[in-house]
């Protein structure tokens, strides 16, 4: 059973939602649905193992992620996406971006805990 909640959300993450719903051409509604859910099935990084947080400090998208993050971009520059191409592009990005957070994080945690030296 679903059930309806009302948000008041900060001005910053209220932009970022419009942002990424006018990108993909979706209902705002369903853009908050996907990062709850994505939220919600990602453990918290500082209760993750040291073994963990030290992957995650490592991760990168795989190379067949690579490849084709690389091709889309390509045919983007080129005017040339079509509208599933644009639809995958749009995904790989969100994963890229979300990667690099959640990486930052296991760094910051990984310094915290004198698993890595801090940079710079």
């Amino acid at each position: 059973m679903a059930e309806r909640v009302t948000l008041t959300l900060p001005d910053s993450l209220a932009q970022q939602v419009h942002e990424v719903a006018t990108l993909t051409q979706r209902p705002l509604e369903d853009v908050l649905l996907e990062w709850l859910t994505r939220g919600s099935m990602e453990p918290a990084i500082a209760s993750l193992s040291d073994t963990q947080v030290l992957a995650l400090c490592d991760s990168e998208l795989s190379l067949q992620e690579q490849t084709q993050l690389s091709d889309l971009l390509g045919k983007q520059r080129e005017n040339q996406l079509r509208s599933d191409e644009r639809s995958h592009l749009d995904h790989l990005l969100q994963r890229y971006r979300r990667g690099l957070v959640r990486k930052a994080e296991a760094w910051k945690i990984a310094v915290e805990r004198g698993l890595r030296p801090a940079i710079g």
